[in-house]
């Protein structure tokens, strides 16, 4: 088994929140407490090997910069305690780690020396550093005078060309512009085919899938979840995609799908003269499924595989025309996708009979979502498929994540011809 270059364990971190200045000097001359305790990390436990990079991913505020500043020891932990095996260089915030007054050339050997580096190591590394941040003529001025692109630049160029053996990488790579970003990220790359260690925090979730090893998701300082960086990932795009669905869930949603207490009290009202005979609908919907090709009820989805979607409909009027149709749907007002048979001839509509009951089913092939939660909608439309007559909503559809960005996935298939 590898060496672990990192081991962190029961990790916390509080702050202590002061509501004035001055309350600092009265908890030491009364000698008790004038401040609130925030809690940023609490009980934090994860291991690195040797050669493996770990993407650190959560919501703003979650704890990540707070962590990673405990990692390169510019925070001390208020509990637990980190094991750190060799040597790191960490790209935190801008223009931590520099003089302000100090040419870029200066701040080249602060840092460098900060590092451990030997002075007549950083002499050698000088040139390719300054060569890589391509600064150029800026190299001998004061950072002070830099953008914070150009802070970046000279940052990662030193973190990186001194060689560590873990690397701490904050968000601030997103400063940089596209150009430089494909230089960080392939100096990053020759980091993993050397076996180094990188700690990578950032919200690129694409970038988390491809540089990182393993992904710790924070949530509100706690471990949501450790593991593979792709399933990780996968999850934590479900838990940002579905935020609005969840909220949906309680307001936007309920069992009838009506949005207000007004349209439950009419709801109401129509299922009770429905029960008296007074059978004003055109339709009503039995029932709603979801299934595989081979007729199995599925409670969550893959992507691009094929399903069967089922409706079951009673008619409870004579001489109907039916137009059905399914939607998948993030909320009662947000469809993604939608399948109606008003413009579709080869699909039998009727005239359907009083007490007729017709099957209708959709099957689907290679599912185009990628990640998230929907509802599947079954409904009774109008010829002109605006106006719905009647609808139903199934349970709500997990789509287990992958790999990949965006919330769409396509069959596809690739040529490439060259002379």
């Amino acid at each position: 088994m590898s060496e672990h270059r990192v081991v962190v364990n029961n990790l916390c971190k509080d702050f202590k929140i002061y509501e004035r200045p001055q309350d600092r000097l009265r908890e030491i001359i009364l000698r008790r407490p004038c401040h609130r305790v925030y809690h940023v990390l609490d009980d934090i436990s994860f291991a690195v090997p040797e050669g493996k990079s770990l993407g650190i991913i959560g919501d703003n505020g979650a704890g990540k910069s707070t962590l990673l500043k405990l990692l390169v020891g510019t925070l001390q932990p208020s509990a637990g305690n980190i094991e750190i095996n060799g040597q790191v260089a960490a790209l935190l915030e801008l223009g931590a780690g520099f003089h302000p007054e100090f040419t870029g050339r200066k701040n080249i050997y602060l840092n460098a020396s900060l590092l451990g580096v030997p002075d007549e190591n950083i002499h050698e590394l000088e040139n390719d550093i300054i060569a890589f941040s391509e600064l150029d003529y800026f190299i001998d001025r004061p950072v002070k005078t830099y953008s914070s692109g150009m802070y970046v630049r000279l940052a990662f160029s030193i973190a990186t060309m001194v060689r560590p053996d873990i690397l701490v990488i904050d968000e601030a790579l997103s400063v940089g512009d596209m150009a430089f970003q494909k230089k960080c990220v392939q100096r990053m790359n020759e980091f993993r085919q050397q076996r180094k260690t990188m700690v990578f925090c950032s919200h690129s979730m694409f970038h988390v899938q491809e540089l990182c090893d393993m992904a710790l998701w924070i949530d509100q300082g706690k471990i949501r979840e450790l593991g593979d960086s792709e399933q990780v990932v996968g999850h934590y795009e479900h838990f940002c995609n579905s935020k609005k669905v969840y909220h949906n869930i309680q307001e936007d949603i309920p069992d009838k799908a009506f949005n207000d207490e007004e349209d439950s009290e009419k709801a109401e009202t129509a299922a009770e003269q429905a029960d008296a005979g007074d059978h004003s609908q055109d339709c009503r919907i039995l029932s709603l499924a979801v299934k595989s090709l081979e007729g199995e009820e599925l409670d969550s989805l893959t992507p691009l595989s094929d399903i069967r979607l089922e409706m079951e409909v009673e008619v409870l009027r004579d001489n109907i025309q039916g137009h059905f149709g399914f939607a998948f749907m993030k909320s009662a007002e947000e469809p993604v996708a939608s399948f109606l048979t008003t413009q579709r001839p080869e699909v039998e509509k009727g005239p359907f009979n009083k007490g007729d009951k017709v099957k209708v089913q959709l099957v689907i092939r290679k599912l185009a979502m990628r990640v998230g939660d929907f509802y599947i909608i079954g409904g009774l439309a109008d010829a002109s498929g605006l106006l719905w007559y009647e609808t139903k909503y199934s349970k709500l559809m997990h789509i287990a994540p992958n790999k990949g960005v965006g919330p769409l996935i396509m069959e596809s298939n690739w040529s490439i011809d060259y002379d």
